[in-house]
């Protein structure tokens, strides 16, 4: 599933390739990728002819300001999931089956939406209505990572007394908005910090790591690009860089980077989880 690092790849891709586009015709190949309104013909005709603004990021969710004839017209919101993506092609080519939904502005520019597992959403919020009112999962979000929010005072009172491990309370998205699977392994090596680790019991100085570990990590995944492991592309199609950077995520059986212990896999909140037996305690 992308994350934050992928979402914010999208996010700057859309923006800098959907500047000044207006949507001349949308379709709907898939009803059910329309979260709301309840009918696609309402999400189709609230979108054509609106000029699509400037675009968002809330945790994994994407959001584009939409206008018409001066007027504010709403907000677009997207949640990719598991394997949405976004192709930009300038040149007429047939969909294939997992095309979603499609968008063109008069130049005959489209702005393909692909989905193999049909998990992603969109939306649309009329004006005058926050997004939250609509796209309910935006309420459950916790702190984006790169605010001054998220800091060692604020995870220490979250996690006091919890008993879950540490790997699966950066999971969750109520405690720190954007972090999946990739980032979690990845932030917590750099920290030091045993994933199976109580999230209670993580000492306030660790903690203090682990925030500073996981936002750059996650600014060096941006500046790559994101992670390509299976099915993430940018709107070019081009796969991200990360992946070859990463110190133990899907590097089961490797020697560490940093003490040749070979890297382990075992399975934490239902999820796969990597780590090196001897850096990280």
């Amino acid at each position: 599933m992308p994350e934050l690092p992928e979402v914010e790849t999208v996010r700057r891709g859309l923006e800098r390739q959907l500047k000044g586009f207006r949507v001349d015709r949308v379709e709907v190949l898939r009803a059910r990728a329309i979260a709301a309104p309840n009918d696609s013909t309402i999400f189709r005709l609230a979108l054509e002819g609106c000029q699509v603004g400037a675009w968002s990021r809330r945790g994994k969710y994407l959001l584009a300001d939409l206008g018409r004839d001066g007027a504010q017209a709403g907000t677009w919101g997207v949640h990719l999931r598991m394997t949405g993506q976004f192709l930009w092609l300038e040149t007429p080519r047939e969909p294939c089956r997992h095309t979603r939904v499609r968008l063109w502005n008069i130049q005959g520019h489209e702005l393909r939406f692909v989905d193999l597992r049909s998990f992603g959403e969109m939306w649309w919020v009329p004006a005058g209505l926050p997004p939250e009112a609509v796209m309910t999962g935006l309420k459950r979000l916790g702190p984006e990572p790169f605010g001054a929010e998220f800091n060692a005072r604020y995870l220490k009172q979250r996690l006091e007394g919890s008993k879950r491990s540490i790997k699966a309370a950066l999971l969750d998205q109520s405690l720190v908005a954007g972090v999946g699977n990739i980032y979690a392994d990845e932030s917590l090596f750099a920290a030091g910090i045993a994933p199976a680790t109580p999230a209670g019991e993580v000492a306030t100085l660790q903690l203090e790591r682990l925030r500073r570990s996981l936002v750059e990590i996650l600014e060096t995944s941006i500046g790559a690009g994101g992670t390509t492991f299976s099915d993430f592309r940018d709107l070019s199609g081009t796969n991200g860089n990360y992946g070859g950077q990463a110190w133990v995520y899907r590097r089961t059986g490797e020697p560490c980077r940093r003490c040749s212990t070979p890297i382990q896999r075992e399975r934490l909140a239902g999820r796969s989880t990597h780590w090196c037996p001897s850096c990280q305690r």
